[in-house]
């Protein structure tokens, strides 16, 4: 089951016009199911095609220069050039299928697609699977997830050639493609840093269909980011805090901007999402309204 929040109508600032945002838990409205789930017949994943990247315009809808759900203000990325996050991916299955998604594009659910929430409307992205190095190529045509913590809401399709579908939520990495550069696709790598280099799709199709597998590598962990200073002295006072309301697993990670030294409050490693959860539950009561996700 996808564990993503409910879906959410956005304006656009400038047309007016009312986007259907695909994701999240709850039910209601125009759907006729109540909560989410997988078909209900057993289906060959192993034939359905990755999302082939190609050129073409902006949608003319889902492309505002910012908006609002349950108020929190997200601004659509100019470009998504260069684009790599790690984080959570969650998924979505029969209640949204053939509804509309924040493009317009009716929502397939057997194809391999994907909600992001900044990114623009529509972008390919290699999405690679951290613990089991399975990657597929998906198009990126509707908004959301708005559940906290998670970074992008695969299709059926997508999740169950990822192997994500049993836990219902997997540790990911987005790496944007640019279908104007179609030069090789190097193997996905799970370095620290997943911001240097720049890597493009092949555009030549596998003769299966089975997601393509990235060399085996440790096994990634998951923390929540609470804090980042130019003082190490601000970042032991907040430590002291969380600490005195026993939070445990705090861990200073210092390294390096453009500016200079920066220090990085974490929580973890965390052995799953759902107690990166419930450990943002416990730090809004702390203050601390949006920790942020890190997979290294």
């Amino acid at each position: 089951m996808r564990t993503s929040d409910t879906p959410t109508r956005v304006l656009l600032a400038v047309l007016g016009a009312v986007l259907a945002a695909g994701c999240s838990t709850g039910g209601g409205g125009r759907y006729s199911q109540r909560h989410d789930s997988a078909p209900g017949r057993p289906i060959d994943v192993s034939a359905i095609a990755d999302a082939v990247p190609r050129v073409e315009p902006r949608s003319r809808y889902g492309n505002p220069d910012s908006y609002v759900v349950r108020g929190r203000r997200y601004h659509t990325l100019d470009s998504s050039r260069g684009y790599v996050e790690r984080g959570i991916a969650s998924w979505y299955g029969t209640k949204f299928h053939g509804h509309r998604t924040s493009s317009g594009e009716p929502y397939d659910m057997y194809r391999m697609t994907a909600a992001h929430k900044t990114l623009p409307l529509p972008t390919y992205a290699r999405v690679t699977n951290l613990k089991n190095g399975r990657s597929v190529i998906v198009k990126i045509n509707d908004r959301g997830p708005f559940h906290e913590n998670r970074l992008i809401d695969l299709s059926w399709a997508a999740a169950a050639r990822l192997d994500i579908l049993g836990e219902g939520t997997g540790l990911v990495e987005v790496r944007a493609i640019d279908p104007a550069r179609p030069e090789r696709q190097p193997p996905v790598t799970r370095q620290a840093s997943a911001s240097s280099g720049k890597r493009t799709w092949q555009p030549s199709q596998p003769k299966t269909r089975a997601a393509t597998r990235a060399p085996a590598a440790a096994k990634p962990a998951l923390y929540l980011q609470v804090g980042a200073f130019s003082s190490r002295l601000n970042a032991e006072r907040l430590r002291a805090r969380l600490a005195a309301a026993d939070i445990d697993g705090l861990r200073i990670h210092e390294g390096s901007s453009g500016n200079g030294r920066i220090y990085r409050l974490r929580i973890g490693p965390l052995d799953t999402v759902e107690a990166a959860d419930r450990l943002s539950r416990t730090l809004h009561a702390q203050g601390i309204a949006s920790p942020h996700v890190v997979v290294d």
